[in-house]
């Protein structure tokens, strides 16, 4: 019996195999479209990877410096001085199982200094936030959280009353919290003398490569600033140690290795503080209106109150016509009792810097630009010359034979002969002598002991 066709099935399989058709073909361009886009993103992905891998190496390199291999890291110190607020951020790369070194340094620096906000604290956080901007600027992203940034600040605060220079550092610490960097509880403070000297010593001491090489020379520091002065060596004989007065010992601990160092701060003795201790001053009280500060180290011309340039003074009874000679005199006077003879000092090498070496330049004694050398007496040979020559040769500063008979005899307090060289440098190997290097080296040495995860 012959069957009978469907034709409601030939109707529906002619319907399904065009409709299959389509959607095996819909799904085959999907895939491919996929497969490529996959492709794709995978081609970016390694191409970024690459291309950021160079970005960093360029980055966190400088030329002839951190190279493949090389651990890099970051540190970001601001110091707060009494005449202004300068940044130092500060790029490093350690090599497998060697010293770190630092390949590269950006500074900035604003003024007026932290203290001058004392009156008006909202003020002070437009500059810190100016200066945190530049660190974002030279730190790649993702190094920031793992970036130590500290403020410390120096005598401009230290003079300050004490409730006044919390706000202060309170408001600092406040827009550092707010910062993507590594903030710690002690990221701001006032440092004190001791450490600023501690930390000026490692600075010249690791750009010397003294750090670097166990039982090799290390180099004494000498700094004088505005407010304060610091002496800073490791002692070479016993007897220092043992002759040292209290608080002019210091252990440090760098690299698992511990130094005993002589170090000492000395508030009120900078070249500022000084000035107006010669004058007759008093730090922190406003002058008498009615009683000009007056000195022998000035020349008449400059004090108003003596018409002739030719003057004698009589001091204890003594007749005196030299301008050098009443200026020591006065200088000696302020000096007095306040400065301790380290014992073998006078065998260490010594770096300068600050004011000692501003002064050297103002007078010739050494490049204004590259620094140089000189001995002790070099100072005072330039005191006598500008003190004698104030009124036919007018130097620059109206404190010039002040300054630089101070320097001549806190030197000489200090216990070097005439005969000692000294080395005055604002640069070793183009970085700036300051004593933020070794404060943030010094920081970032002790988080690394301490196992910090982030670093």
């Amino acid at each position: 019996m012959r069957k009978i066709p469907n034709h409601g099935t030939l109707r529906m399989t002619k319907v399904a195999y065009p409709l299959g058709l389509c959607v095996g073909l819909f799904i085959y361009v999907a895939y491919i479209k996929w497969h490529r886009a996959s492709a794709a993103q995978a081609f970016f992905t390694i191409a970024g990877a690459a291309s950021g891998a160079r970005w960093t190496q360029q980055a966190f390199s400088s030329p002839g410096s951190a190279t493949h291999g090389h651990e890099v890291f970051y540190g970001i110190m601001f110091d707060a001085g009494s005449t202004g607020t300068r940044i130092h951020v500060f790029q490093f790369a350690r090599p497998p199982g060697e010293t770190p070194t630092l390949t590269h340094e950006t500074f900035k620096a604003l003024k007026p200094g932290l203290s001058a906000y004392a009156d008006d604290v909202e003020k002070s956080a437009q500059g810190i936030q100016e200066l945190l901007n530049v660190a974002k600027q030279h730190i790649p992203y993702d190094f920031w959280k793992a970036t130590p940034l500290v403020l410390k600040a120096t005598a401009g605060l230290r003079l300050l009353p004490g409730e006044k220079a919390q706000k202060l550092l309170q408001k600092v610490k406040e827009v550092f919290k707010a910062s993507p960097f590594l903030v710690g509880d002690d990221c701001v403070s006032i440092m004190n003398g001791t450490d600023e000297g501690v930390s000026a010593w490692i600075t010249v001491n690791f750009l010397t490569g003294s750090l670097k090489t166990p039982g090799s020379s290390s180099v004494g520091m000498l700094d004088l600033g505005g407010g304060s002065t610091q002496i800073t060596f490791l002692p070479r004989v016993e007897g220092t140690l043992q002759a040292s007065p209290p608080g002019h010992l210091t252990a440090l601990q760098m690299f698992n290795r511990t130094y005993k160092l002589y170090s000492h701060s000395y508030l009120g003795l900078g070249l500022m503080s000084a000035r107006l201790a010669i004058l007759g001053g008093v730090e922190g009280k406003p002058a008498d209106n009615d009683k000009e500060l007056v000195s022998p180290c000035l020349s008449p011309r400059f004090r108003g109150e003596w018409e002739h340039a030719e003057v004698t003074y009589r001091i204890s009874g003594q007749k005196a016509a030299g301008l050098y000679e009443l200026c020591a005199s006065r200088v000696s006077e302020v000096l007095r009792n306040k400065v301790h003879r380290p014992e073998g000092a006078q065998h260490v090498d010594f770096y300068a810097f600050s004011y000692y070496y501003d002064l050297a330049a103002s007078s010739g004694l050494i490049d204004a630009e590259k620094g140089g050398s000189l001995v002790v007496g070099d100072f005072e040979i330039a005191a006598k010359y500008v003190c004698r020559t104030l009124e036919t040769q007018p130097p620059s500063s109206p404190f010039a034979c002040m300054d630089l008979t101070y320097i001549s005899l806190l030197l000489h307090e200090f216990g070097f002969p005439r005969d000692k060289v000294l080395k005055l440098a604002r640069k070793i190997d183009n970085v700036e002598t300051s004593w933020a290097l070794g404060a943030i080296f010094h920081y970032i040495d002790s988080l690394k002991r301490q196992k910090v995860p982030a670093l």
